[in-house]
């Protein structure tokens, strides 16, 4: 008889604890669902958009200097605008800054082509195109080194210049995401409660105010994993690859922003140093930080810039 009493006290708290679960399982998701819908309504918009193969593309354009520089966002940056906000706040006054939120990120739409080199930077041209942009300096961050190189040889008589913001370069070690984990966490709710947990989570500049980042933590939510991150993510070798044996232009001025002391890749300067040996105007600048320095050097980054465009400038009125 005791046997049989504790065999069924067992079952019962067996169950219970499932039950607890499953509970606790559904209002992660319904909270989840219930307020994302809601953060829908809060996103403020900004910048304008352009039609892009029936897709609309989210630029936003600021300052009105006499050189325009396109600003590309690094990977899976949920809103490459507000992401930029401190380095646009240094360039703007000397430099008319765009910045193109590729599909999926940001306020563009989500599109159903697959995130190749190819496609996205087709994609970015023709936004630029439709904008009649057609003469700036490229400059981005971490990804966009990829991007970027595929973009200045399919299109050189428009990029003026290149400066990339510890890009990523052809060689270095890449792999496969997984995608399908990050996926379950967002579709689940379960990255909600992380990021309400831990909300360093989030990846915002720390110099804006908390509108703003509460905007970046709300866009976040809502693009994290989409269509298109899920499908760039996987194609990283690829797009990777794709670009391996590609070098920049011998006669376009170029400038890596860089960390100066990598703890994750080796050699982090010396795979960066290869990709200028053949440049006629090439610099490095090694900066104290992580990866996200246009958070913290954002005024180092534009002065140097402005120098390094100046000096280039003056090299080619005295020839």
């Amino acid at each position: 008889m005791k046997l049989k009493k504790l065999l069924k006290f067992m079952l019962i708290a067996v169950a219970t604890v499932l039950l607890l679960i499953v509970l606790f399982v559904a209002t992660v998701y319904t909270v989840n669902v219930v307020a994302s819908n809601s953060e829908k309504k809060e996103i403020q918009s900004y910048g304008q958009a352009v039609t892009v193969e029936g897709k609309r593309m989210n630029v936003l354009i600021q300052g009105s200097g006499e050189q325009t520089i396109v600003l590309l966002p690094g990977f899976a940056t949920a809103s490459p605008a507000l992401d930029f906000k401190p380095l646009i706040a240094q360039l703007s006054p000397h430099y008319r800054v765009v910045v193109v939120e590729p599909f999926g990120y940001g306020l563009s739409d989500v599109t159903d082509k697959p995130r190749t080199v190819d496609n996205i930077t087709n994609e970015l041209h023709e936004a630029l195109s439709q904008l009649k942009i057609n003469k700036y300096i490229l400059m981005g961050h971490s990804i966009a080194g990829i991007y970027g190189l595929d973009y200045v040889n399919k299109y050189p008589n428009e990029v003026t210049a290149f400066a990339g913001i510890d890009t990523s370069v052809p060689t270095q070690p890449t792999e496969v995401m997984d995608t399908q984990s990050l996926s379950f966490l967002e579709q689940s709710g379960f990255y909600r409660l992380i990021v309400k947990m831990n909300p360093a989570q989030i990846m915002t500049p720390p110099s804006v105010d908390e509108p703003t980042q509460e905007q970046i933590k709300m866009i976040t939510l809502q693009n994290m994993m989409n269509a298109d991150i899920q499908s760039e993510a996987q194609l990283l070798p690829k797009n990777f690859e794709s670009v391996q044996g590609l070098q920049f232009p011998k006669n376009l001025p170029v400038i890596f922003f860089l960390v100066k002391d990598d703890p994750e890749i080796k050699n982090w300067l010396p795979l960066h140093e290869e990709q200028i040996a053949n440049s006629t105007h090439a610099e490095i600048v090694p900066l104290n930080g992580t990866h996200y320095l246009h958070y913290t050097q954002s005024k180092t980054i534009a002065e140097d810039l402005r120098s390094f465009l100046e000096s280039n400038n003056s090299k080619k009125q005295a020839n």
